[in-house]
C-alpha cells in the first residue's frame, strides 16, 4: 500500500548532522530522492558540483531568483542557498519522496509552497558536541565558526516550528528515527487517496479465496 510522494525537509544548525543523515537515507531507501541545493559559497574539500551542491556565482544565483526558479532561497552565513522548483518536481514526478536538507528560512518557504511537506529538525545531544563537530571540520576561520555558532543559537529556537524533532546522539539511531517518521507519514489517511479501492480489492480477493476453499 503506497501513497503520494511528499517533500521531507531536514533542518539543523551547522554541525548537527543533517547532511550525513540525508546521505544515509539515500543509500538505504529506494523511495527517497535528493534535491541538490544551489549555493554561492565555495566548495569545501571533497565536495563535487552537482552532487553536494550546484555551486553558482552570485550573479547567476540572482538571475535565477529573478526568473522565479527557486522554490526557496535564503542568505545564510553570508552566502545564498536555494532549491530549484524543477528539481523538486523531477523527484516527486518519479514517485519518490524528495529530501531537502535546508536551513530554517528555506524550510518555511517550502512548506508554504508544498503544504504536504514533512518537517524534521535535527538537534545535537549538546552544545558542546555541536562546537566540537564544527571545530573538527577545520575548513573555516575563527570568525566564520563564531558566526555559525551565533546562527545555531537562533536556529535551535526554530525547532518548535517543525512537526518532528530528532536528536542526533548516534548516527544509526538518528537515521532510524527519520526513517520511522517517513514510513509513518506515508501511511497517513490523507496521503492514501486510493485506500478505499485497495481495501475493496483485498476484500474481494479474500472472498474469492474463501469460496474456493468451501
Amino acid at each position: 500500500m503506497s501513497g503520494r510522494a511528499f517533500p521531507v525537509v531536514l533542518s539543523a544548525p551547522s554541525g548537527a548532522g543533517k547532511t550525513t543523515i540525508a546521505q544515509e537515507l539515500l543509500e538505504r531507501r529506494q523511495d527517497v530522492g535528493y534535491s541538490v541545493s544551489c549555493t554561492t559559497r565555495a566548495p569545501r574539500p571533497g565536495e563535487v558540483d552537482g552532487v553536494n551542491y550546484h555551486f553558482l556565482d552570485r550573479a547567476e544565483f540572482d538571475a535565477r531568483v529573478a526568473r522565479g526558479e527557486f522554490a526557496e532561497w535564503a542568505e545564510v552565513h553570508g552566502n545564498r542557498y536555494g532549491t530549484l522548483r524543477s528539481t523538486i518536481a523531477q523527484v516527486l514526478g518519479a514517485g519518490k519522496h524528495v529530501l531537502l536538507a535546508i536551513d530554517v528560512q528555506g524550510a518555511q518557504q517550502v512548506v508554504a509552497a508544498f503544504p504536504e511537506a514533512v518537517t524534521i529538525f535535527v538537534v545535537p545531544p549538546s552544545i558542546e558536541v555541536l562546537v566540537e563537530r564544527l571545530k573538527a571540520r577545520r575548513s573555516e576561520s575563527a570568525e566564520a565558526l563564531a558566526l555559525r555558532l551565533q546562527n545555531a543559537r537562533k536556529e535551535l529556537r526554530e525547532a518548535e516550528r517543525y512537526q518532528h524533532v530528532v536528536e542526533n546522539d548516534d548516527l544509526a539511531s538518528a537515521v532510524a528515527r527519520v526513517e520511522a517518521i517517513i514510513d509513518e507519514e506515508a501511511l497517513r489517511r490523507d496521503r492514501l487517496p486510493a485506500l478505499g479501492a485497495e481495501v475493496e480489492g483485498l476484500v474481494s480477493t479474500l472472498l474469492r479465496e474463501f469460496d474456493r476453499q468451501h
